[in-house]
């Protein structure tokens, strides 16, 4: 890999990595909403986009699906869970989308997992359990819970997105964006309240940070990820690609000041590698989706 792709691949994970810690500080010290903050994010990114709307691609009940999975779904649920997790926590929870993926690969697309494969997935797992575990048992709190669930929506979405052809990338993410945008919206209006307040409250950080996630977060980064893609082999930007989660676990630390331990440190060294064998052992079809999940 060239210096200077390696070195943008390297600006892309920190700016994922911070943009987890950014949420964290988002939903709790600025008390934002998460549905309300999630769909501000979308709504930008769907203007942006505006122009690649057209025409819409087929199916359309499958686009939907995939960008309420991969988008609002997987993004909101991920906001109401840093609300009472830590970004460090979440990091690892998130790496479950690795083994969610393999799973859904063989209920969905049929493929078969070699034992490789399934000593990453196996690894992945013991780190999650490893990280969640007590004295008095394993305790995953209703944070950890939805992070959980925001990986396995991620997957779906990009399970999904593996049998969609010929949509470019800027057209799919100004769908994610529209959709997303619609579907946040209206969930807000229905079951949070003081949404205005706060965002009146916290004023122009707030409008800062959404441009922000919106802008060079979710058009930005993608958009220099997807061309990273397409000059490099996914066996060798998937293993780079884990300086995400390492990264949000740094930024945890020195930002918002996470708890960090030995055994959350050996329990995400459990999970990074079995992501790393998933990684480097896998089949065409899941090529990608696995990309996606390590981030």
């Amino acid at each position: 890999m060239r210096v200077r792709d390696f070195l943008l691949l390297v600006a892309v994970c920190l700016i994922w990595a911070f943009n987890n810690v950014l949420s964290k500080i988002i939903v709790t010290d600025w008390a934002i909403p998460p549905l309300f903050y999630a769909s501000l994010r979308f709504a930008v990114v769907a203007l942006v986009m505006l122009p690649w709307l057209l025409p819409m691609p087929r199916p359309a009940w499958r686009i939907a699906l995939i960008a309420l999975f991969l988008g609002g779904g997987s993004f909101s649920l991920l906001f109401v869970g840093l609300q009472t997790t830590s970004p460090s926590a979440a990091a690892i929870i998130l790496q479950l989308g690795v083994p969610f993926t393999m799973l859904l690969s063989v209920l969905v697309l049929g493929e078969r997992i070699h034992w490789r494969r399934g000593l990453g997935i196996a690894l992945t797992l013991a780190g999650v359990l490893i990280v969640t575990w007590r004295p008095d048992g394993l305790s995953l709190s209703t944070g950890l819970w939805f992070v959980a669930a925001s990986a396995f929506a991620g997957t779906a979405g990009a399970v999904l997105m593996k049998q969609v052809d010929g949509v470019t990338p800027f057209r799919f993410q100004a769908w994610v964006g529209l959709i997303s945008s619609v579907v946040l919206t209206l969930s807000s209006a229905a079951v949070e309240n003081g949404q205005w307040a706060s965002a009146m409250a916290t004023g122009w950080p707030l409008l800062a940070a959404v441009l922000f996630t919106a802008l060079v977060v979710s058009v930005g980064a993608h958009s220099v990820y997807y061309h990273l893609i397409d000059r490099y082999e996914a066996n060798l930007l998937a293993p780079l690609t884990l300086m995400t989660p390492l990264g949000t676990i740094a930024l945890g630390v020195l930002i918002t000041h996470d708890h960090f331990d030995l055994r959350m440190g050996i329990g995400g060294g459990f999970a990074m590698l079995g992501v790393l064998i998933v990684a480097l052992r896998r089949k065409p079809a899941t090529e990608l989706l696995v990309e996606r999940e390590v981030r």
